[in-house]
């Protein structure tokens, strides 16, 4: 198409990408770029507050690893007792969470909100979800659970029966 020429022997047609000719794309990609790194902070927040509240459980629980260690329970009891309770953690945290968004999701909807953008005025918000999304982000939220309850069960697993059984 931009190969033809007129009668001046200029191209008769410029064709162009709707991403180079709009300042909009530039925006809206820098605000995708934004959006990634706020979910990996958020991410790297889950990841450490669940590692933080496993390794509560373990030192809490030091005496009982003791008790079950020194009666013989396998260390890879030990420590899938741990990662199920990660698991669970994550599984609870996930429901809950996709509660809570989609109500709030639900009522921002039903208010029917309005803004203005630039020179737009009254555009209405209109918040949604998709059905995936919410399943990958629970499977992101349970998976991330349980990588943070693996080292707080591993050192639960080598924990010496009778330094546990000694511990205060």
């Amino acid at each position: 198409l931009s190969n033809e020429l007129n009668k001046q022997g200029k191209p008769a047609f410029e064709v162009h990408m709707w991403e180079k000719l709009s300042p909009f794309y530039n925006i809206a990609r820098m605000i995708d770029i934004m959006t990634f790194f706020v979910k990996l902070m958020l991410i790297a927040i889950v990841l450490i507050s669940i590692m933080n509240v496993m390794v509560m459980a373990v030192y809490e629980r030091v005496r009982e690893i003791g008790t079950i260690a020194a009666i013989g329970t396998l260390p890879g009891k030990i420590v899938a007792m741990f990662l199920i309770e990660g698991f669970s953690l994550g599984l609870f945290g996930a429901v809950v969470g996709d509660i809570l968004g989609v109500a709030v999701i639900s009522i921002l909807s039903m208010a029917k909100l309005t803004f203005n953008f630039g020179r737009q005025k009254g555009l209405l918000l209109s918040p949604g979800i998709n059905p995936q999304d919410i399943l990958v982000i629970s499977i992101i939220v349970i998976t991330i659970s349980v990588m943070a309850s693996l080292q707080p069960a591993y050192k639960a697993s080598r924990m010496n029966p009778i330094d546990a059984l000694r511990h205060v």
